[in-house]
């Protein structure tokens, strides 16, 4: 028969004998005030040498204790604070008076302060103040960690001890082990001859082997400080040594912040030379820091960087300067950066005023416009970088947005040859003075919003809009019949507009859906054209416009019913009436110069991108929508229509001084057609295509198709582009385009990836690129390979090599090569 648990405490006793104490009933569980045992000798008396059975069951917590029972506590010592308790749970307690030990035997269990002890055997040296625990012993610390040893000597507050054949498993999902471990105060542990590993995994399979593990003579755990020291480390991957250092330290896996060296990274260019940037780390506080960047480069010095974060209650910011004094400029000869000082200033934030408005900017200043690019530096990847200064509110039923904008561009500035379209003087050609004809925008107002209340038992909202912009140099290009065309003009241009609209749905007893609409809108320009030679603008210094509208729409969906899944088929159509558009080409034309006509628009009330530009005439709008739904998940839907200018003038057959009308599809009185299909199986793949067709030969003038597939351990992706050629913007030309990319798992942890773009007109790859990457719970590893031709001579190969090493907790190493581009 098996003896029940005992459930009690460990305490002092003077008697020179053994005794032995269990429970009447193992669900007997003593939670007790630590200390108060002194007086157990004068209570107790001197038990024999034989075993004592104790038959009375404990009191419950919170009660009198009986001496005995003050005494087992008393025993462990843990805490002299009368304030901490502790719980112990074991088969049996044994008292030896002659050795003055202590032992609880037998599925021990103690709970204290956060501590969880689970062993074979428990023994208090009642002379050291020590314990030895023994027999598969489990330690579980108040963070979360768990140490596993053969045996464990500690004191009797847990904070100091030996450790003997140890693991310590952290919530992080990492491991620490040893042959021995001594810990001291509680915050300091020596791992002799230790072994460091990220291995999540491991922690649930104790089969599987690390992939990498950090071996050192001794590893140091300083807890304060947050911080793993290493003796002698060296790093073991798939269980060869591959690296040695005398000396390494990182942030224990607990630390998100703290200062010390990041991983390095290294860069190559043939205007570069070859170099390692070298990042330290401050965390001044916890709520800011800076990092400092040095990399030294073979060719042109030392480039430093510099980036401050801080962050408030209210909100955040950060500021980043980068700057380099070059060692040989003529790297870059015939270019902007044939320059001794380059660098660039870059700042963003954003903070709260309350729960529902804020304010913030995001500013960059370069001082050329290929630093960035050259440098690799963060954003080299686009072409511009737009500063902006904003103030944000966001209500329940209406929106608020105030903001400027300048515009960094990132390209060479360069004359593009290109007789054809070379603008006549006094015009700067293409390629040229890039920078100064990028507007400043001061600023961009808009007010949007919806009555909280039906007016007229229907929606009434209304849209506001403010945009003042200032250019330095005129952008123009020569069209075909020696017209000239302005994307912008060099002055201060001011527009102002109100628009309020109201619209009213009814559904009748068959499923008409009827909704009459109306509007009314006013735009006044402010015009300071400092360019004498843009004739259309140069005469009137103030503008006003008006544009009264009204119109209906009228919808009627079917509904087909399957066992297989559902089928609606619904006609639409909208007509709308409105007088002409005035002034058209004698306004700039800023905002509304991308047109598109797609299925997006086809439905739109004025498709008009912007406010610069407002549509009149009367027009309708036709089309037809389908959508299949499948009960098994997948569904198919589909759009045809076109439109119609009914009567007046039609705003896109009037050029203005852009001519962004001219290759809409909209500059007929019957328009082109519009289509869109998409299909989406729920079992992996998706496609979907929008398409516009001329309206007279059905010939194709525009087309994206996307369409993306995950089958097994297969995911690819495949973009088609087709955009006809538009001789009044500008483009002489079709273009065609492909872009596909794909990546492979060839094992449950290898992937191999590549992608590519290919211009279907020239018949060359635009850009492509390829690699092969490893990824698992505690590493990662990538090696790609690029090369983009888009560059602006159309034929350079900008090439790049990049490496990356990632491990777990102790950071990433980046090694990158870029090739100037071929000549």
């Amino acid at each position: 028969m098996s003896r029940p648990r005992a459930a009690g405490s460990l305490g002092r006793h003077q008697s020179g004998s053994t005794v032995a104490a269990s429970a009447v009933a193992a669900t007997a569980v003593l939670c007790l005030t630590l200390g108060g045992a002194a007086d157990l000798a004068a209570q107790t008396p001197e038990p024999a040498t034989t075993t004592v059975q104790k038959t009375q069951k404990p009191k419950a917590a919170g009660k009198t204790e009986s001496p005995a029972m003050r005494d087992a506590s008393g025993a462990l010592g843990f805490d002299p604070d009368p304030n901490a308790r502790m719980l112990l749970q074991a088969d049996e307690l044994v008292y030896d008076t002659q050795i003055d030990t202590v032992s609880a035997v037998g599925n021990v269990e103690i709970y204290y302060q956060g501590y969880t002890l689970i062993a074979g055997r428990v023994t208090l040296d009642r002379k050291t103040n020590r314990l030895r625990a023994e027999d598969g012993v489990q330690l579980t610390e108040p963070d979360g960690a768990v140490v596993t040893a053969v045996a464990m000597d500690l004191t009797d507050d847990f904070r100091n001890g030996f450790v003997t054949s140890l693991r310590v498993d952290t919530i992080e999902r990492t491991r620490f082990a040893a042959e021995s471990a001594t810990r001291t105060d509680g915050e300091t542990i020596i791992f002799e001859k230790g072994v460091y590993s990220a291995c999540a995994s491991c922690l649930v399979d104790p089969t599987k082997k690390p992939l990498w593990q950090i071996k050192a003579r001794r590893i140091i755990h300083k807890k304060d400080e947050q911080t793993v020291y290493y003796e002698d480390p060296y790093l073991e991957f798939l269980g060869v040594p591959v690296a040695w250092l005398p000396w390494m330290s990182h942030p224990d896996p607990t630390v998100r912040r703290k200062s010390g060296f990041l991983a390095p990274s290294t860069i190559y260019s043939e205007q570069l030379g070859l170099g390692v940037a070298i990042p330290y780390f401050w965390a001044l506080a916890p709520n800011y820091d800076f990092t400092a960047i040095v990399t030294p480069l073979s060719r042109q010095g030392a480039l430093v960087s510099g980036e401050w974060r801080q962050r408030f209650v209210t909100g955040s910011y950060m500021v980043r300067g980068t700057g380099i004094y070059q060692a040989d400029p003529n790297a870059f000869r015939n270019t902007d950066g044939d320059r001794d000082f380059r660098g660039s200033i870059e700042t963003e934030g954003k903070f709260w005023l309350n729960p529902r408005w804020s304010w913030g900017w995001d500013l960059t200043w370069t001082t050329d416009p290929t630093f960035v690019k050259d440098y690799r530096r963060q954003g080299s990847g686009q072409d511009e970088a737009v500063s902006t200064l904003f103030l944000n509110g966001l209500g329940d039923r209406n929106y608020f947005d105030l903001r400027g904008y300048a515009f960094r561009v990132y390209q060479q500035n360069t004359l593009l040859v290109d007789p054809g379209y070379a603008p006549p003087p006094p015009f700067s050609a293409p390629g040229l003075e890039q920078q100064e004809k990028q507007p400043i925008v001061h600023p961009v107002l808009d007010y949007r919003g919806i009555a909280e209340n039906p007016v007229a038992g229907g929606e009434f909202a209304w849209t506001t809009n403010l945009t003042s912009l200032s250019r330095t140099t005129t952008d123009a290009f020569l069209a075909p019949g020696n017209v000239t065309r302005f994307r912008g003009v060099e002055g201060t241009f001011t527009r102002a507009t109100a628009d309020v609209s109201w619209r009213k749905q009814y559904i009748d007893p068959i499923g008409q859906v009827i909704t009459p609409f109306a509007g009314l809108r006013g735009d006044a320009f402010f015009l300071a054209s400092a360019d004498n030679a843009v004739k259309p603008l140069r005469d009137e210094d103030f503008v006003g416009r008006a544009m009264p509208m009204v119109g209906i729409e009228y919808r009627y969906p079917w509904m087909f019913a399957a066992n297989w899944g559902t089928q609606v088929i619904e006609p639409v159509a909208q007509v709308i009436a409105r007088p002409d558009e005035t002034s058209i080409g004698e306004l700039p034309n800023e905002d509304a110069q991308s047109i598109v006509f797609d299925d997006t628009s086809l439905f739109e009330w004025d498709k008009f991108t912007g406010f610069d530009r407002v549509e009149g005439g009367t027009r309708a709008n036709v089309g037809l929508v389908y959508t299949l739904q499948g009960n098994s998940g997948g569904s198919i839907s589909a759009l045809f229509g076109k439109s119609f200018q009914l009567a007046g003038r039609n705003s896109f057959s009037t050029a203005d001084i852009l001519n962004s009308t001219a290759s809409s599809g909209l500059q007929t009185d019957a328009s082109d057609y519009v289509a869109r299909l998409s299909a989406d199986s729920q079992a992996g793949l998706r496609v979907g295509t929008r398409a516009r067709f001329d309206n007279n030969d059905f010939a194709l003038k525009r087309a994206e198709v996307a369409a993306t597939g995950v089958t097994g351990p297969l995911t690819a992706q495949v973009v088609y582009a087709y955009l006809g050629r538009q001789p009044g913007l500008g483009i002489r030309d079709d273009r065609q385009e492909v872009q596909s990319s794909a990546a492979l798992r060839v094992l449950r942890d290898w992937r191999v990836f590549g992608t590519i773009r290919y211009d279907l007109e020239q018949d060359n790859v635009v850009a492509n690129g390829y690699g092969l990457a490893f990824d698992d719970d505690s590493f990662s590893l990538s090696l790609a390979y690029a090369e983009d031709r888009s560059g602006a001579t159309g034929l350079a190969v900008d090439r790049t090599v990049f490496l990356r090493f990632g491990f777990r907790t102790i950071g990433d190493l980046d090694l990158s090569s870029g090739i100037s581009p071929d000549d």
